[in-house]
Order: C-alpha cells, then sequence, then structure tokens
C-alpha cells in the first residue's frame, strides 16, 4: 500500500512539474542565454562575499566559539539609514532553478545566479515574504546579524515547475527529489510576483554532526572575559528578539558563523565568532505580520524584575526560556531603537509590503501608520520606566 502511495505521489509531482513547462511561455520568451541578468543586476551582497560552506566541529569546539562570539557590531548611522528601498537593487532577478530539500511551510525554493551565487526565493502571499525582508533589513540597519534579504517585483527562475515548494516537498516525501530533473525544461521559466531573495550573509557556518545554530538559552554560555560579546549585546539581541516576536527560534533558525578572513586549520579556533539570526520569516505576531496580535504580544513578562519571556509567543517561547534583561541591556537596544525616525519606520514597513494583505483567507490591510505607532509604542516599553535590577 505504501509502495503504491508513493508512485502515486512522485508521479503526480512529476506531473505538476512537467506541466509549468507548457504554462510559462510568455509572448516575450528569450532563449535561456540570453534572459539571463547580468551579475550587476543581482542584488548587492552586504559584504560582497560569497558564503562558505559550514564547518563541522566537535562539541567542545563550538561551544568554545559560541563562548567567544560577537552579536553586535556598530552600524553605520542609524538617522541615515535607507529603510526603504535601494536604488541599487534590481527590480527583477532571473536565475535558474535548483534541486533541493527544503523545509518549513512557506512556500519557497533554491535558484542559482548567472554569478553563481545560491538564492532562497519565498513566494506567493505567504506572511513571512514582508516579515523576513523587514526583519532582516531592521537587524542589519541596528547592527546585529541576520541574512540578506531583498523583497523584488519580480523573480524569473528558468527550470522551475508550477509550484516548485509543492513538487520539492512531494518528492521529498518519497525520497526522489533528483527524479525531477528529468523533466526538467531550462529553457522554460515561471515568473514569481514579489518574492522574497535571499542570500546568506558572509561567514563559515560553524555546526557539529547534532547541532546546527545556536539556541537562545545557549546565549548565556557567551563569556565577556573569553573574548565573547559583553553583556549588554547579548542582552539588546534577547530584547529585539521578543519586540520581533521572533518566536520560530529553534537553533536552525539561528546561525554561528566564523567571520574571519582565513580559515582555521584543524584543531585550531575560529579567530572571530559571531552569532547571528537566520530564519526571520515568523514575526512581528504570533500569526506572522499580524498587528492586532503582535501590538498585545507583551514586551515583558515582569517590567520589575526585567524578565523578558516570550510564553505567550507560540511554542512557549520555544529556545527563549525566561531570562533577566540587565540595564545595561535595556539601555543599549533602547538607544538604538530611538534613532530611527517616522520616516525611516514608513519606509521600512512600506518597502516590505506590510500594507498589503497575505494568505489565502486574509483580505483587509493594515494602514502603514498603524504598524509606525504600535511599534513606537514596543520602543517606549523598553526606554520608559525604572532601571533595571542590577
Amino acid at each position: 500500500m505504501r509502495v503504491a502511495l508513493a508512485i502515486v505521489t512522485v508521479a503526480g509531482a512529476v506531473a505538476l512539474g512537467a506541466a509549468s513547462m507548457s504554462n510559462q511561455k510568455d509572448r516575450d520568451q528569450k532563449p535561456a542565454a540570453k534572459a539571463e541578468k547580468k551579475a550587476d543586476d543581482q542584488p548587492p551582497a552586504e559584504t560582497g562575499k560569497k558564503p562558505l560552506k559550514a564547518k563541522t566541529v566537535s562539541a567542545e569546539e563550538r561551544i568554545d566559539a559560541l563562548s567567544r562570539a560577537a552579536v553586535w557590531s556598530a552600524p553605520p548611522p542609524i538617522a541615515r539609514a535607507q529603510l526603504g528601498p535601494d536604488p541599487r537593487q534590481p527590480k527583477e532577478i532571473t536565475c535558474k532553478f535548483e534541486i533541493s530539500q527544503l523545509g518549513g511551510t512557506a512556500p519557497k525554493f533554491d535558484c542559482r545566479s548567472e554569478s553563481g551565487d545560491r538564492l532562497r526565493i519565498k513566494y506567493g502571499r505567504s506572511p513571512e515574504v514582508p516579515s523576513e525582508v523587514a526583519s532582516a533589513k531592521l537587524l542589519h540597519t541596528l547592527g546585529f546579524g541576520a541574512d540578506n534579504v531583498i523583497l523584488v517585483e519580480k523573480v524569473r527562475c528558468f527550470g522551475c515547475p508550477a509550484e516548485p515548494f509543492m513538487t520539492m516537498k512531494t518528492l521529498g516525501f518519497a525520497g526522489v527529489e533528483k527524479l525531477y530533473a528529468k523533466v526538467m525544461d531550462p529553457k522554460d521559466y515561471k515568473d514569481f510576483p514579489w518574492a522574497a531573495v535571499e542570500r546568506k550573509q558572509y561567514g563559515r557556518p560553524i555546526e557539529t554532526e547534532q547541532v546546527e545554530g545556536w539556541a537562545f538559552f545557549e546565549l548565556d554560555l557567551i563569556d565577556a572575559t573569553k573574548g565573547g560579546a559583553p553583556r549588554a549585546h547579548v542582552d539588546a539581541l534577547r530584547l529585539l528578539a521578543v519586540l520581533l516576536a521572533h518566536w520560530d527560534n529553534k537553533s536552525e533558525n539561528q546561525r554561528l558563523v566564523c567571520v574571519s578572513e582565513q580559515d582555521w586549520p584543524e584543531g585550531g579556533r575560529c579567530s572571530r565568532p559571531f552569532a547571528m539570526l537566520q530564519d526571520v520569516g515568523s514575526a512581528w505576531g504570533p500569526r506572522k505580520v499580524d498587528l492586532p496580535a503582535w501590538q498585545q504580544a507583551p514586551m515583558w513578562a515582569d517590567r520589575k524584575s526585567c524578565t523578558a519571556s516570550m510564553d505567550a509567543l507560540p511554542y512557549h517561547g520555544a529556545t527563549f526560556t525566561p531570562v533577566k534583561i540587565s540595564e545595561a541591556g535595556r539601555k543599549h537596544l533602547g538607544g538604538l531603537l530611538t534613532q530611527l525616525s517616522d520616516a525611516q519606520l514608513t519606509d521600512l514597513f512600506r518597502s516590505a509590503r506590510f500594507d498589503q494583505p497575505t494568505g489565502f483567507v486574509t483580505k483587509h490591510s493594515t494602514p502603514i501608520s498603524e504598524w509606525v505607532r504600535v511599534f513606537k509604542l514596543k520602543v517606549k516599553q523598553i526606554t520608559d520606566g525604572p532601571s533595571c535590577p542590577q
């Protein structure tokens, strides 16, 4: 019975992929070689460097790297930051479909640009599209780590099936993702409007055979006496995660990377480990980009003791256990957030299309001014009130 089901499932997925090859024969179609954008048409990476493959280390080496990790670096002047569309950013991206295993529930796929960069594309009306765009931009603006995510008006994917996420997930169910290569037509394409394009932030991921990324409760391992981030930076990151409502914070949604210019030898140590957020698509409310629910999500479990928690969010905070925020951490984040102007916040939410309906059911839109208002209320909950206990 299972074999028969798998055969039917795979056949359906392949048929779905094959059907896409005749669905997108646009009148302006060009051969793949001509339709590829030039390298300078691709979104500029924040660092201008390509990401590196993960390095597998022992559990002890990983803990040592995490204990010495930074979590924040001083950004360019926040008050002059451009949070709206980057004029250097292309409106359209062209890439070639890449067969890969896909997790999660948001529609997505991987593809390669002409320059060879691997891109993760999130598409459709998933709220993870605006969530990740706005979250990543805010994190970078404030000096915290995140992948480079932009929103483009159109992604043209050569070789893409009609529904790439569904096709790869279905084939993955039977463990035969590569079967799609038999029907893939690299000269045909499909367009995806208003898609998020993600490039990995520079750095070599530090992982073990069992652990990818880091959990929020592991931030206690960062030790300033060993060269790691000071408590103020660590607590600022924790508090910012609460503000974003980054509730899907399982370890693989964060990343520990080495940002050293040179690799480290076997038995050696990374000289510049950095702890960053990776997948920030599940944010801005327990149902993602949900203003009423985000407004109700508390910044503090107990303001008097400055205890921060995500217990009110899905998974009861997941890896984010209740923690007491230091006064230095509260002031550090507050000092960063208060530099943002109303105009910058308006640009942030508008450029990520927070005023557009998401999902298949929701049809109403929320004014950008309301997102700005609630953001400022949350900032005041951080900056106002008594000092945190020492």
